[in-house]
């Protein structure tokens, strides 16, 4: 066992369960967290993880036939806002987060979801 194990107090699995129709197409994506800390279902989901080894990322993108255009561009969007937050509360790099946002609320403009 190593290091990082040991010190490890709790851990929680996250289920995602993904109903596909007869052509594989994604229906209907249930999620949720082993100590009850919460469920739902989705019409979307972005998950990304570092490889550390590899180092590069690893995706996963799925979204079901229901999911609008309109609710797509919103979903990048707000994505895209988060993860300018999630830069800045990782690094501490405030500018580089600013330029995240900007990307956002251009692309949102540019969508036609902002004014």
């Amino acid at each position: 066992m190593d290091k990082a194990s040991k010190e490890i107090k709790k851990k929680s699995e996250i289920l995602i369960e993904v109903g596909l129709d007869e052509n594989h197409v994604p229906m209907q994506i249930d999620w949720k967290a082993s100590d009850g800390a919460g469920e739902g279902r989705s019409k979307a989901i972005m998950l990304a993880m570092w490889d550390e080894k590899e180092e590069n990322t690893m995706r996963i993108d799925l979204w079901n036939k229901d999911m609008s255009i309109y609710d797509m561009q919103r979903f990048f969007h707000q994505s895209l806002m988060t993860m300018g937050d999630t830069y800045e509360r990782a690094t501490g790099h405030k500018d580089h987060a600013a330029e995240i946002r900007h990307l956002a609320r251009k692309f949102a403009e540019k969508a036609g979801i902002l004014s």
